[in-house]
């Protein structure tokens, strides 16, 4: 005989559940006893899913002990339920957060104030909404394309942007993708038909692989840089291209691979260091990314004036290529996040410690990049807003990093997570790292980009109604469909996307498809 224990503590608790911990049974049987509900793993009910979720685990249990054998009944009942259960404890997590920082939102339109209550778990969607109340929330997205300047009866996702003179014709920003395929540090053929597939694709921004400022400073050897006058001069033909063939803009993401560098190609083994014929690296401090990697040398000062000449130069050049827009990567473990996390700078000088001393050389080297970069073009850097390990950076610190950087000039902050360290623990799940764009975003005034397992329209449009971010990147949706934005629009039902000349033939038979239902 099976027996169920059932709790619902925080009901007992009162108004506790602002101060709500999260709780997850590592088992939940023991010999006849079996967990449902609160008892088996805690969720809140700022989402009002006490008694779904126990009822839905109830039933599965049920179903599962029908076939008479209580030992693997318990097992499977875990064995399927956890990852559910886990994807409602992220959402109500994101909700409980929600209602302990209103305050964050409270300069927000009631409009959007409205949408992003009623999406803050990130369980409800946009369309969601439109299945609700499709008359309120067309009156939202009106309201969002006359925030944006524009008249038009559209989804968020395809309102215009502006940053200083650039002007973007929709939401939608390609993240930068590493592809490995340089020759020497030089785009190739690849490259042209990669990044000029992705502009013709509809999305407004594209963005370059971290293209990297020496030969010292590539991650692997088919990365691409800007460090010779052959790297100029196959960027420009690739910036050329899009600018004559699309109405996308494109940016160059500029970094140093720091204690990551001298390593495989991402689809041989990645982060391993080359098997023979290592080159030398740098970083913030004598750390190493791992056991099997090299120790970098710790750099001096004649070390970092080099590398600020290095960065300088590749902005002249990127300049020239005739790129619209400039990003400094300072994220995911690379030479210049390796100052920012504590995790892997353990320097006792005037850049150790402190986050002031820990931001000093990142922040010279966007102000030296900014200085040569021209003024009416805009400029972003990429942050991990989290090391996702004890120690490290964390969300609060995230937005004291990104007021820096804005400080230094920053017109817009690339917001991403992780990667930093071998110890990280990242928590994962649909749209996972927006919850930190939306922070620096309401608590700063910093306009962001969200990046992050964000892969269906439906996100887009939620992440920016709600406020969250201003643009929106997606990497492996435009690895697999480079016209991701053109097919969205079809699926939207909207007629406003252009599309090249040539494939007019292929849309219309795709809106016909579509209307066939």
């Amino acid at each position: 005989m099976a027996r169920v224990l059932v709790s619902n503590a925080n009901h007992l608790r009162g108004s506790a559940w602002l101060n709500f911990p999260r709780v997850l049974c590592e088992s939940w049987s023991h010999e006849n006893l079996v967990l449902l509900g609160d008892a088996a793993a805690t969720a809140h009910f700022s989402i009002g899913s006490g008694t779904k979720l126990a009822l839905e685990l109830a039933i599965a249990l049920a179903s599962y002990l029908h076939d008479g054998d209580m030992k693997a009944a318990f097992r499977r009942y875990e064995e399927d339920r956890r990852v559910e259960v886990l994807k409602l404890q992220s959402a109500a997590r994101n909700s409980t957060e929600w209602f302990e920082n209103v305050e964050r939102y409270l300069d927000l339109d009631p409009v959007q104030f409205n949408y992003s209550l009623l999406t803050r778990s990130q369980r409800i969607s946009h369309e969601n909404l439109r299945l609700r109340d499709p008359e309120w929330l067309a009156s939202a997205e009106a309201w969002f394309q006359r925030q944006a300047a524009s008249n038009r009866d559209r989804a968020p996702m395809f309102a215009p942007y502006q940053l200083r003179q650039m002007k973007l014709k929709n939401r939608i920003v390609v993240s930068p993708m590493a592809q490995y395929k340089a020759a020497d540090g030089c785009p190739t053929d690849w490259h042209m038909v990669h990044y000029g597939e992705r502009a013709k694709g509809g999305a407004a921004l594209v963005f370059t692989e971290m293209t990297c400022v020496s030969a010292d400073g590539r991650i692997t050897l088919g990365c691409p840089g800007l460090y010779a006058a052959e790297h100029e001069a196959a960027w420009k033909r690739i910036v050329d291209f899009v600018h004559a063939e699309t109405d996308a803009k494109i940016c160059c993401q500029i970094g140093h691979s720091g204690r990551k560098g001298s390593t495989q190609l991402g689809w041989e083994e990645m982060d391993a260091p080359l098997p023979e014929g290592n080159w030398p690296i740098m970083s913030a401090s004598a750390v190493p990314w791992s056991p099997r990697n090299q120790v970098p040398k710790e750099m001096d000062r004649a070390d970092m004036d080099l590398v600020r000449d290095q960065f300088v130069a590749a902005a002249e050049m990127a300049e020239r290529a005739g790129f619209d827009m400039l990003e400094l990567h300072a994220a995911h473990g690379y030479l210049l996040s390796s100052f920012i996390s504590p995790l892997s700078n353990s320097r006792r000088d005037d850049y150790g410690g402190s986050l002031e001393n820990r931001m000093r050389y990142p922040l010279e080297i966007f102000r030296a990049v900014r200085a040569v970069w021209p003024a009416e073009k805009p400029m972003s850097v990429r942050i991990s807003a989290t090391d996702w390990s004890d120690g490290g950076v964390d969300a609060a610190e995230a937005v004291e990093i990104a007021a820096l950087f804005r400080e230094a000039g920053a017109d817009i902050c690339d917001v991403s997570a992780g990667q930093t360290s071998t110890e990280a623990q990242p928590v994962y799940g649909r749209m996972f790292q927006t919850p930190f764009s939306d922070r620096i975003r309401n608590q700063l005034g910093m306009p962001t980009m969200a990046v992050g397992n964000i892969f269906e329209p439906d996100h887009v449009n939620s992440i920016l109604m709600a406020g969250r971010a201003d643009l929106v990147c997606l990497a492996r949706p435009h690895l697999s469909n480079p016209y991701w934005t053109l097919h969205a629009s079809v699926a939207l039902r909207d007629e406003e996307e252009a599309w090249p000349d040539p494939y007019l033939a292929g849309r219309d038979q795709m809106r016909r498809l579509a209307d066939r239902g």
